[in-house]
């Protein structure tokens, strides 16, 4: 029994490691005011036919703090990637000069910002719905190895370490909203 509990504790874990690591992408997408490449993570282009994630067909730099430099390999994609990223809605200018495709990040609206707020905070609520799901999935497993003789003393604390493990992974989640309003409220 004991390593069928070390099982379910392993799972618990790796899941609940998994919603914190789909918040930070998902964080990761949302521009602070900032050019980072991550702003552009999930445009694809269409190379050739083919849906292609826009950093495999082109170098994406920031230069500074402000702008976003995309280089593709072949010129021709230059109209195909201007395309995606205006098709993509994130609220940015691509701007062509034939050789490179220049975005200026303009400074967020004091509106934008707070929106933005939402998000994140929407965003910490699915992380914490998700491990709140994880620790419910970790407790019916531990009551079917009650039903199968496990003593309810383990079980008892078996399930004090799930609930330790939810809270310290729900401090978790929010210190990264925390450190992500700030970074969107910071101007």
């Amino acid at each position: 029994m004991n390593e069928e509990i070390e099982i379910i504790m392993e799972e618990i874990r790796d899941r609940m490691e998994g919603a914190i690591a789909h918040l930070e992408t998902e964080l990761s997408k949302l521009r602070a005011g900032k050019a980072t490449p991550a702003l552009l993570d999930g445009i694809k282009v269409d190379y050739y036919g083919v849906n292609t994630p826009l950093n495999q067909v082109s170098n994406i730099n920031t230069p500074d703090a402000k702008s976003i430099i995309i280089q593709p390999w072949e010129k021709t994609m230059l109209g195909p990637i201007e395309k995606a990223i205006m098709a993509a809605n994130i609220g940015l200018t691509p701007m062509n000069n034939g050789e490179i495709i220049r975005i200026n990040v303009p400074p967020l609206t004091e509106e934008r910002r707070s929106q933005l707020v939402k998000m994140v905070k929407n965003e910490g609520e699915s992380a914490r719905i998700s491990l709140r799901n994880s620790r419910k999935w970790a407790n019916d497993e531990l009551k079917k190895l009650l039903k199968e003789g496990l003593s309810e003393d383990a079980e008892k604390n078996s399930e004090d370490q799930v609930q330790e493990l939810t809270d310290d992974f729900s401090k978790k989640v929010e210190e990264i909203i925390e450190a992500k309003e700030t970074d969107i409220m910071t101007v």
